[in-house]
């Protein structure tokens, strides 16, 4: 069991922790350490580096001006155990993301094979991953791909 720390990539306050978590898995800090994203309290926040320091694990982000949260009608339901990830449609210009296909993991090291992966194939299409999330809002992973013409 390991300490994870998301501190604010701010020199001039000292990097502050925004959030820290004590006890968690090392599967599980890997999974995050391969998101481009991290959403908590309906604020998106861009990882700026990763870092291990003596007997703590540590994500640097900086708050996105030009991300936002997924605005769900109704939050999305979470049952039972595992790892849920979804991939879902990247398009520019727009904050639509349709959910292209729902996975459900019972071993982190294959959701972290599908966060790291570049290319996806579901609906016999070729899905390029264009950036990866952890939605602790939503208790999901995310992985946004466009489709290969």
């Amino acid at each position: 069991m390991a300490r994870l720390e998301y501190r604010l990539f701010d020199e001039s306050q000292g990097f502050p922790v925004l959030y820290y978590y004590e006890g968690i898995e090392r599967q599980e800090v890997s999974l995050r350490f391969a998101c481009y994203y991290f959403v908590k309290d309906r604020t998106v926040y861009e990882r700026v580096s990763c870092a291990i320091e003596e007997g703590t694990f540590v994500i640097y982000v900086s708050q996105s001006d030009e991300e936002k949260v997924l605005d769900l009608n109704a939050p999305h339901p979470v049952s039972g155990s595992g790892i849920r990830l979804e991939l879902r449609q990247y398009r520019e210009d727009t904050a639509i993301y349709p959910v292209v296909h729902e996975y459900k993991f019972h071993s982190a090291s294959d959701a972290l094979l599908h966060l790291q992966s570049d290319f996806h194939y579901v609906q016999e299409r070729e899905w390029k991953m264009s950036s990866t999330e952890i939605d602790e809002d939503r208790r999901t992973y995310v992985i946004y791909a466009e489709p290969i013409s």
